[in-house]
């Protein structure tokens, strides 16, 4: 009997788009999706500038927040409504353009090598286009998750992801954390009671460009605001928790894990391991 899982497909997993305010591109974010993933969950988390409408004419599921709940809240919405339809896994992406939909296919090809691991799309390549600041808030982003999960993540910020359904049902099930704390929370929630380890796939920063017109809103991400609420969440664990030294040493034994086949990102999976 062959009981090894079947292999994740565009049929069996769902794009869950959060969005709040991104009328500007959230129609060409969907569609995009919708190119490689016949199943698109948008969520409007109280939008006031017709994000909803701009995408009501598409053969997506649309839900909608009455009023804004934050991203975490949009997240779990949209878990929920890919677990009652039964799909194997989800993959995230913001509502505003900074992540290329093209990518879907490599997420899904590193979920089928690692399976059962989370998988990031970490914005390695033209790193260039990344403003300074963004870079080093996430390398301490980076840094501060590494000891909530006990192992190395490379840009544990990034919203592109793929969740297999188990670690989106512990998602759903009440873990702490609101906003983009969410996210990190997700990591260190899944590392520490299902055993799972992230592994990442070099994607493209994709940003406005200095003196030129506007691709993308700005962020509502807020490196200081929000980067002291991860890492102040994350400390506060840590220290409840203990083991600090054991879990340093355990953090330093597990670089992150790269899948870029053949390419200047790649890495050992072997070397890897946890310890």
């Amino acid at each position: 009997m062959n009981d090894q899982p079947l292999p994740l497909t565009p049929e069996r997993i769902a794009v869950v788009v959060p969005a709040l305010n991104e009328a500007l591109r959230i129609r060409d974010v969907v569609q995009g999706a919708l190119r490689h993933c016949p199943n698109v969950i948008v969520v409007d988390d109280g939008s006031d500038d017709g994000t909803a409408d701009a995408v009501a004419d598409l053969p997506v599921v649309l839900l909608r927040h009455a009023a804004r709940m934050g991203k975490g809240a949009g997240l779990r919405t949209g878990f929920a409504a890919a677990l009652q339809r039964g799909f194997a896994a989800v993959i995230t992406m913001d509502g505003d353009g900074q992540h290329s939909a093209d990518d879907i296919p490599r997420l899904l090809a590193a979920a089928n090598r690692r399976r059962g691991w989370i998988v990031i799309g970490a914005r390695l390549r033209k790193r260039a286009n990344q403003p300074l600041y963004r870079r080093l808030a996430n390398e301490f982003g980076d840094w501060g998750i590494a000891w909530g999960t006990g192992y190395q993540v490379a840009d544990s910020q990034s919203g592109q992801r793929l969740y297999p359904a188990d670690v989106c049902a512990l998602a759903c099930a009440g873990i702490p954390g609101e906003e983009f704390v969410f996210e990190a929370q997700v990591l260190m929630s899944a590392a520490q009671e299902l055993g799972t380890r992230c592994v990442s796939v070099p994607i493209e920063a994709r940003y406005n460009v200095v003196h030129a017109a506007p691709d993308f809103r700005p962020s509502h991400f807020r490196p200081l605001r929000d980067l002291w609420r991860i890492t102040s969440h994350i400390v506060l664990q840590c220290l409840r928790r203990g083991g600090l030294w054991q879990m340093h040493r355990r953090v330093r034994a597990n670089p992150p894990v790269i899948d870029d086949p053949a390419g200047e990102f790649a890495t050992d999976l072997a070397a890897a391991q946890p310890r």
